[in-house]
């Protein structure tokens, strides 16, 4: 009777895994269903993440501790990695072996270690219900070569920050979903708003690589465009936009506070508060710190995304990949779906103050905040994000790390003119070997 009693769970839970596998909730429902139950045999998942916020921390230090409470025979341990060196920590243990089960990147990374085959094909592991939560333009940004290798969970967008008060005493009108700034209209304010006491605007862009090819997409600036089957970059009008037009702002009108462009978006935040700028631009998990350090009394609002042909920015979401060096593919995507269900999802984006990008984790966000702290803009600037041309290039990485930065930087401190810039560009692409 025992052994008939051993075969017959056995057999049930088959038939469960089975089921939860192939579930198809319809899009916009928690994929709750899809989480398999446990198996026998225990199994040690490692989950290396790069989340630096407290809040985002915080957020997933319970996922992984109410996982492993209800899931005693696979535990997930958190591997800590350098918010500052993400894709070089990553190489190091993917080249040398100890690579995580559960990676932690963005959608503009996992491309070369996806082509160099460091992260498994996600396609036939995704439970139907979280494929169907997420919009296919979405899934577009992590598949390579047919070959989904990410998850995506939530989309980062770079906005302008706004000191209402400051605003108000220059009687400036703030712009609405409806009606956005377009680039000409944020310089006209960003003059307005300058006086002796203060800059109209500061900008960290200590980095600025990402927000420069992000951004650019507002003028259909792409750099990477196919010839003949070959990636090759250009640096025309359209890429040229936005670089000219934050050094315009420096150097030209002189709105933009040269000091903050070799700075950090975070190390901005002091003179923010201090009012020795109206305005800052940044990525739009700022507005998390100015919860957290704002002086009482503060007023603050994030704005719709900027306008210039049109409100385009770059959806690079990040992601959670599975390594090839894993021995256990289906319990990590297990633990996937978990992080994924939306009330997980909707935590973690409230705690990095980024998109989350499923449909049901968007509503709940929404419902927990209440569209308040600009959270309403937030979610609202999601249809605006697409897929840029480089995140699908193995270099990529390479390429904006060892060429796009130090040209950006150099090109910002007032040190090399665009056409060195495009040079460089051009010529770097070559140096990586992309092709």
């Amino acid at each position: 009777m025992n052994k008939q009693l051993r075969a017959s769970v056995a057999a049930l839970a088959v038939a469960i895994l089975t089921a939860a596998c192939g579930s198809n909730t319809p899009a916009g429902a928690s994929p709750t269903a899809s989480v398999a139950p446990t198996q026998a045999a225990p199994v040690t998942l490692q989950f290396a993440s790069y989340a630096w916020q407290k809040a985002t921390v915080d957020a997933h230090n319970k996922i992984v501790s109410d996982w492993n409470a209800a899931h005693p025979n696979i535990t997930v341990k958190i591997v800590t990695v350098d918010v500052n060196s993400v894709h070089d920590k990553l190489l190091t243990t993917f080249q040398g072996g100890t690579a995580a089960d559960i990676v932690h990147d963005e959608s503009a990374d996992i491309g070369g270690f996806s082509g160099q085959g460091f992260l498994a094909d996600l396609t036939p592991l995704i439970p139907g219900d979280l494929k169907a939560d997420i919009p296919q333009g979405v899934w577009d940004t992590v598949t390579f070569g047919g070959k989904i290798t990410g998850v995506p969970t939530i989309l980062q967008t770079y906005s302008v920050f706004v000191n209402k008060k400051m605003l108000a005493d220059a009687s400036v009108t703030l712009p609405t979903a409806a009606s956005p700034w377009t680039w000409d209209k944020f310089a006209q304010v960003s003059k307005q708003l300058t006086t002796a006491d203060h800059f109209g605007v500061g900008w960290g862009l200590k980095s600025p690589a990402a927000t420069v090819m992000s951004m650019s997409l507002n003028f259909n600036g792409l750099f990477f465009y196919n010839e003949g089957g070959k990636n090759v970059v250009k640096f025309g009008a359209a890429e040229q936009q936005v670089l000219k037009r934050i050094y315009d702002l420096a150097y030209n009108d002189k709105s933009l506070s040269p000091t903050t462009l070799g700075q950090s978006g975070p190390d901005i935040l002091p003179g923010f508060f201090a009012g020795k700028y109206a305005m800052i631009v940044g990525g739009n998990y700022v507005a998390q710190q100015m919860v957290e350090q704002a002086p009482a009394g503060f007023d603050w609002a994030m704005l719709p995304l900027l306008k210039g042909d049109t409100q385009a920015q770059a959806a690079n979401p990040q992601t959670l990949s599975i390594s090839t060096q894993s021995k256990n593919p289906k319990e990590a995507m297990q633990f996937i779906a978990y992080y994924m269900q939306a009330q997980n999802l909707a935590t973690v984006a409230i705690g990095d103050w980024l998109i989350p990008v499923s449909t049901s984790a968007g509503k709940s966000v929404t419902t927990i905040t209440g569209g308040k702290n600009s959270w309403d803009v937030n979610v609202a600037s999601a249809p605006s994000l697409k897929l840029a041309p480089f995140q699908t290039l193995d270099a990529y990485a390479q390429w904006k790390s060892q060429i796009a930065q130090p040209a950006f930087q150099q090109y910002f401190a007032n040190k090399i003119d665009l056409a060195t810039v495009g040079t460089q560009l051009i010529d770097g692409w070559t140096k990586v070997g992309g092709k």
